[in-house]
């Protein structure tokens, strides 16, 4: 009985598809795009839309194809596959692929590729939606020309914008970790898009890049901090300095609003908190208050200060900025400067780990019983933590170094 399982297992086993892999994702410029491997990726995540183990069950070489239009991003949804389980065994199903993926996509999408193709011939149409603010360009080995972007603003009540972002928060679920779809009817949200110029036939068009949400959250009495939310650069731009652009134009706009206090990010990712030491470091560097000699006095008020006036940075990553700048300005090779550096941002890392430790201190209190407390105490051994402060510092340090390098290349 046991075998004659094992060998049903084994069976059903070949009947499961890896989704990351079988999602093949398109941004399609030219009808020769379809063929060609080389413009496929595939997502990072798709824990969102089938389960932690991220299996479809049921099928043998499953293809999920989600092509995109390039600019206005109509959809191309098709399901692709050799064999499926229903067809031989009695006892067990195939997973519903298809209305996993509908429930995520808006509808009004081609099923078939002839649609597909028809439309991209309209694409010539398609504008980018809302406001100018920014253009730069990036110098392309590949094509051996400098390629040109545009930052737009944009909001619900720019035509076709709706559809549109329906269309492009479909890729949060491949490669956002946390991602959620946002009430886009709260007039609080702001959005911030990125695009590229290319020519086709004679004509400029206009393909998505990425893009970034920001809320307004209110601050009372007559003031606004904007929170970043969402920011994806779609992989085929990704490494491409897109991100660095995409956020400095939008400190850019908050900072010359009055109404806007600092500007804050839900839940940073590491390399979202890389790009904005980048970003912020590259924005302040210029500010009087963090001249080399105000550097070597230590982090003061006036830095505070001036960078929440003038850029709409708090105080934590004004402290942040400090260290990295302050990390420049040090002769690593004289001893007295870097000790001091050196005590300087041990000291900043050993308070926040012992609030960190602080905190935890006091939820154990509320939840332990005094001699739980008193062993859970005695395990945490001082060595261990000493270790543990000096890999965080010396990481901490080689993140700024990165950061230094970053800038001294910009």
């Amino acid at each position: 009985f046991f075998s004659g399982l094992t060998a049903m297992e084994k069976k059903l086993a070949e009947y499961k598809c890896n989704t990351n892999e079988a999602i093949q994702l398109k941004l399609v410029r030219f009808p020769e795009d379809l063929e060609d491997e080389n413009t496929t990726f595939n997502p990072e995540y798709s824990h969102q839309v089938f389960g932690d183990d991220e299996v479809a069950f049921g099928y043998k070489g499953l293809k999920i194809l989600l092509y995109y239009i390039a600019g206005n991003l109509s959809t191309l949804f098709r399901i692709e596959y050799t064999s499926k389980v229903n067809e031989k065994f009695d006892c067990v199903e195939a997973d519903d692929v298809e209305s996993k993926i509908r429930e995520i996509i808006p509808p009004g999408f081609c099923t078939n590729t002839d649609d597909f193709v028809s439309l991209l011939e309209k694409e010539v149409n398609f504008k980018p939606f809302g406001m100018l603010l920014h253009t730069y360009s990036i110098h392309n080995e590949e094509a051996g020309e400098d390629i040109t972007y545009h930052i737009y603003k944009a909001d619900m009540t720019c035509p076709g914008f709706r559809e549109y972002h329906e269309r492009l928060q479909t890729f949060l679920m491949w490669f956002i970790e946390t991602a959620s779809f946002i009430d886009v009817d709260d007039e609080r949200w702001n959005y911030f898009l990125v695009f590229e110029k290319y020519n086709k036939d004679g004509a400029t068009l206009f393909a998505t890049v990425g893009y970034m949400t920001v809320y307004n959250y209110y601050v009372y009495p007559d003031k606004t901090r904007p929170r970043v939310s969402q920011m994806l650069i779609l992989p085929p731009f990704q490494g491409e300095g897109h991100g660095a652009q995409l956020l400095e134009t939008v400190h850019r706009y908050y900072m010359s609003s009055p109404t806007v206090l600092d500007i804050t990010a839900e839940d940073p990712s590491e390399n979202y908190v890389k790009l904005r030491d980048f970003v912020l470091v590259k924005l302040c560097q210029d500010l009087l208050c963090f001249s080399p000699v105000k550097l070597m006095q230590g982090f003061s008020q006036e830095m505070v200060t001036e960078a929440q006036q003038k850029l709409k940075i708090n105080k934590q990553h004004t402290r942040r900025v400090y260290e990295i700048l302050r990390l420049r300005a040090t002769n690593m090779g004289d001893a007295e400067q870097s000790r001091s550096h050196a005590l300087d941002g041990l000291k900043l890392i050993f308070d926040s780990y012992r609030e960190k430790k602080q905190r935890e201190l006091a939820k154990m209190r509320r939840c332990l019983r005094p001699e739980e407390m008193t062993n859970q105490l005695n395990q945490i051994d001082l060595n261990l933590q000493r270790e543990q402060l000096e890999e965080s510092f010396q990481q901490l340090v080689s993140d700024y170094r990165r950061v230094l390098e970053r800038l001294a290349q910009a």
